[in-house]
């Protein structure tokens, strides 16, 4: 049944060898597995909780969700090919769910690091490095989407307020306050560039020509800011938005107030800072308390 499976895959689907080397390794290694519980045990007679146990003994073994999951997928596609030649009677793999992946935290910048890019490095005049300094602590401060930053508008920011008009995803806006530095900070550049650039377009950030500003130009300023202080293996404008939410938070800011500012649909979207925080939190406790890596 294996060896009319992979053929299948080869010559039907024309699946690549590594694809099906890897979904006969799979299948072996579950055939063996099921073999070595009872031996009287066959493709056809295999229910879903033997499936569950071989996805157990893998867990115990310390395969990653990931590479469970891949096992997993050979096992379905093995059964749905089998139930529809008729070579079973039942697909018991459809009853099973694999485990869940592990989301990885958001990576972020920490407050030294920023302090030290924002407060120390020397930024010159140039309209380039004016507008990257802008951007940077914009992000930082605000917590925007590259694409949110991108759509702004001159007419977006109310200095008077002190206030954003920001438009999200499916354009639902919200308003976001800033401080006094990121007000100095957007008049100095807006002067600079009103200088410097012609205004072809009612952008706030605009490329050298005058035009908006790409998302790729943002990823590029920021990427190349961020490499200054971080050894990050990311160094996104989104990762200027972890940081944004990270600092809040370990600055007391309220969950829900920091998921309005970010413009999460979901809380649920928004905790996910709080582990980010909390392993902050354990990295501190590790390293100052006398006990605390014993």
């Amino acid at each position: 049944m294996i060896d009319q499976f992979l053929a299948y895959l080869r010559f039907e689907r024309n699946r690549s060898m590594r694809t099906i080397e890897r979904y006969a390794q799979s299948l072996c290694d579950f055939e063996q597995y099921f073999k070595g519980r009872e031996e009287e045990l066959s493709w056809a007679s295999v229910d879903a909780d033997i499936i569950r146990g071989w996805m157990e003994s893998l867990m115990d073994k310390g395969n990653t969700a990931s590479t469970i999951d891949t096992n997993l997928s050979a096992i379905r596609s093995f059964y749905r090919f089998a139930l529809s030649r008729k070579l079973v009677d039942k697909d018991p793999a459809h009853l099973v769910t694999g485990p869940k992946k592990k989301k990885p935290l958001p990576q972020f910048v920490k407050e030294g690091e920023m302090n030290r890019l924002l407060d120390n490095e020397e930024w010159g005049d140039k309209y380039k490095n004016v507008r990257a300094r802008t951007i940077i602590l914009l992000l930082y401060e605000t917590g925007l989407r590259r694409s949110e930053l991108v759509g702004l508008n001159d007419d977006d920011v109310d200095f008077e307020a002190r206030q954003l008009k920001v438009t999200g995803k499916r354009d639902k806006q919200r308003i976001i306050p800033f401080g006094e530095e990121l007000a100095s900070t957007l008049q100095r550049y807006i002067e600079v560039r009103n200088q410097e650039v012609p205004r072809l377009t009612k952008a706030l950030f605009t490329g050298q020509r005058g035009g908006r500003i790409s998302g790729n130009e943002v990823y590029r300023d920021v990427k190349a800011c961020l490499s200054r202080v971080t050894m990050l293996k990311k160094r996104s404008p989104h990762v200027l938005r972890h940081s944004f939410a990270t600092a809040m938070l370990n600055n007391e800011a309220g969950l829900e107030s920091v998921r309005q500012l970010l413009g999460h649909e979901s809380l649920e979207t928004t905790e996910i800072y709080t582990h980010t925080t909390f392993e902050q939190l354990r990295r501190v406790y590790k390293d100052a308390h006398p006990r605390g890596d014993t």
